[in-house]
C-alpha cells in the first residue's frame, strides 16, 4: 500500500486478519498478538513506517523489515504476555490494514474465536517463557541494513517518518561514531578525539559498585531527569546501574521534566522470552521515548527505563 506517516486506516477484521497468519499465528514470521485483536475495526493514523528497526537481541545494527507501520497510539499492554511492562510499540503488516476514507461507514466487528485460540496457543516458549513481536524481530526482519545503503534515508524522508534536516544530522552521527570506533582500533590513544567515546559521550564513572537511590515515586508525580554529569556518576564502565542500561539517546533529555507514567516490576527478556521480575522498580515517563537520532532513525520508539537515581522530584505549590 505504500503507507506514509499521517494516513488513515482501519485494522481489519478478525477473520481477515486470520486468513493471513499461519499455523504460528505469524505472516512472514511477525505475530500477530493477542493485544492487537483489541485495535480491530479501529480507524487509526499511521505513526512511522516500520522498514527498519534497531537490533537489541544480537546487537548486529540495524535490519531490514517490509509492508510493516507503527500506528498512533498502539503499544502493547502486555495482558497477553504475563503482564510485561515494556509498552513496546505494534508492529502492523499491511495486509492487516485497509486504506479507508474518513467519511465510510467502520466495518461491523464480528468476534473469531478460532483467532483468539491461535493467538494464546502461540504466546508461550517453553513452560516459563513468551513468544511476542520483540522476541521474533530478528526472524521477522533476518537481512541487516548498512549504513552505508542510503536508500534507508531516502526512504526516511519520503515515508514521512523524519525530515530531511534530522536525517542529515543522524547520518554525520552515525559517520562520526564508525570513525570513533575504527580510530581505537588503529590510532595511538593520545589521538583519539573525546576519548573515543561516540556521539553522546556517555563514560561511566562510578566503577564496579553503582550507587542506588530509593525516592518511592507514584503516577502522576513530576520529576526533573538529573543532569548528565550526575548520572554518568551512577554508572559503571558499561553504562549500567545495577544492571540497568542508560544510553545515549536518553540523555538528550538530561534536565526535562516530565510526569511519571509508571513503576516498571516485569518486563520480558528479548533473548529469552523469560519474564524478568525487577529488583527495583524503574520508572516510565510521560511522552519520553528513543527517538533514534544516534542511531539511524530507528522508528521503534522504545520507552526508556529510569532508575530513580537519575531522577529528581519537582515540588509543586
Amino acid at each position: 500500500m505504500n503507507l506514509r506517516v499521517g494516513d488513515l486506516v482501519e485494522v481489519r477484521s478478525a477473520a481477515e486478519i486470520l486468513a493471513t497468519l499461519d499455523e504460528r499465528g505469524e505472516l512472514e514470521n511477525l505475530p500477530f498478538m493477542p493485544e492487537m485483536l483489541a485495535f480491530c475495526g479501529q480507524r487509526m493514523t499511521v505513526h512511522k513506517v516500520a522498514h527498519k528497526l534497531c537490533d537489541t537481541i544480537s546487537r548486529s545494527g540495524m535490519r531490514r523489515m517490509d509492508s510493516a507501520v507503527h500506528l498512533t497510539g498502539a503499544r502493547c499492554d502486555g495482558g497477553g504476555h504475563g503482564g510485561c511492562q515494556t509498552a513496546c510499540s505494534l508492529y502492523w503488516k499491511e495486509a492487516w490494514l485497509k486504506r479507508v476514507d474518513p467519511d465510510e461507514p467502520a466495518t461491523p466487528q464480528i468476534p473469531e474465536e478460532r483467532l483468539l485460540k491461535l493467538l494464546d496457543a502461540n504466546t508461550r516458549k517453553g513452560p516459563d517463557g513468551y513468544s511476542c513481536q520483540a522476541t521474533e524481530l530478528l526472524r521477522a526482519a533476518p537481512a541487516c541494513l548498512p549504513f552505508r545503503d542510503l536508500g534507508q534515508y531516502v526512504t526516511d524522508v519520503r515515508s514521512g517518518n523524519v525530515g530531511a534536516g534530522q536525517t542529515v544530522r543522524t547520518f554525520l552521527v552515525g559517520l562520526f561514531n564508525r570513525f570513533q570506533d575504527l580510530s581505537k582500533k588503529v590510532l595511538p590513544r593520545r589521538l583519539w578525539i573525546r576519548r573515543g567515546l561516540r556521539w553522546g559521550f556517555i563514560e561511566g564513572r562510578a566503577g564496579k559498585k553503582t550507587p542506588t537511590a530509593m525516592l518511592d515515586l507514584q503516577v502522576g508525580e513530576l520529576v526533573r531527569i538529573r543532569s548528565k554529569e550526575e548520572i554518568l556518576d551512577t554508572l559503571n564502565d558499561d553504562l549500567l546501574n545495577r544492571g540497568m542500561g542508560f544510553e545515549e539517546e536518553m540523555a538528550r533529555y538530561c534536565g526535562r521534566t516530565a510526569r511519571v507514567r509508571a513503576r516498571v516490576e516485569r518486563c520480558l527478556d528479548e533473548k529469552t522470552g523469560r519474564m524478568l521480575t525487577m529488583k527495583s522498580p524503574c520508572i516510565i515517563l510521560d511522552d519520553l521515548v528513543c527517538e533514534g537520532v544516534y542511531n539511524a532513525n530507528c522508528p521503534r520508539e522504545f520507552v526508556p527505563f529510569w532508575r530513580e537515581i537519575w531522577l529528581e522530584r519537582v515540588e509543586t505549590s
